[in-house]
């Protein structure tokens, strides 16, 4: 499991009615402020912030077709311009089970990064695929 210190968030959140809004920086518009939007957030904060992974090259819930289906990703990293890190975020309250291990791994199979994550804000687990370890810290970012 890696152990991570979240920097102080300084998110820009708004309501409008009912809801909660949530300014993410990385897709430059503002998100409907989920309990899974919110580990999302911090985490991505996390990764440019603390880790210093470039947030120009961080995509985050984008749509990738497993067969016949539309399914979107949380967070990929890329490096070369090919996808280097596949994140996936659960709200707190979730359990990282083995059903979420499935979630990324049949994400896996189209995107063939390097490094998987899962997390729910509390719990974080990284592997490196090449050789299917589980890693106590996400790798740094060399360009």
């Amino acid at each position: 499991m890696i152990q991570i210190q979240y920097p102080k968030p300084d998110f820009s959140i708004k309501e409008q009615g009912e809801k909660a809004f949530i300014f993410d920086t990385i897709r430059k518009s503002w998100v409907t402020l989920t309990p899974e939007e919110w580990v999302r957030q911090n985490f991505l904060n996390y990764l440019v912030k603390e880790k210093k992974y470039p947030a120009s090259l961080i995509a985050v819930e984008q749509e990738i077709r497993i067969s016949d289906k539309k399914k979107r990703f949380d967070i990929a990293i890329y490096k070369n311009k090919v996808p280097w890190m596949l994140i996936e975020c659960k709200e707190m309250k979730v359990s990282l089970s083995t059903s979420i291990i499935d979630q990324i791994l049949s994400y896996q199979q189209i995107l063939k990064t390097d490094y998987l994550v899962i997390t729910n804000g509390n719990q974080s687990f990284c592997w490196d695929t090449m050789n299917g370890k589980a890693l106590d810290d996400l790798p740094e970012y060399h360009s």
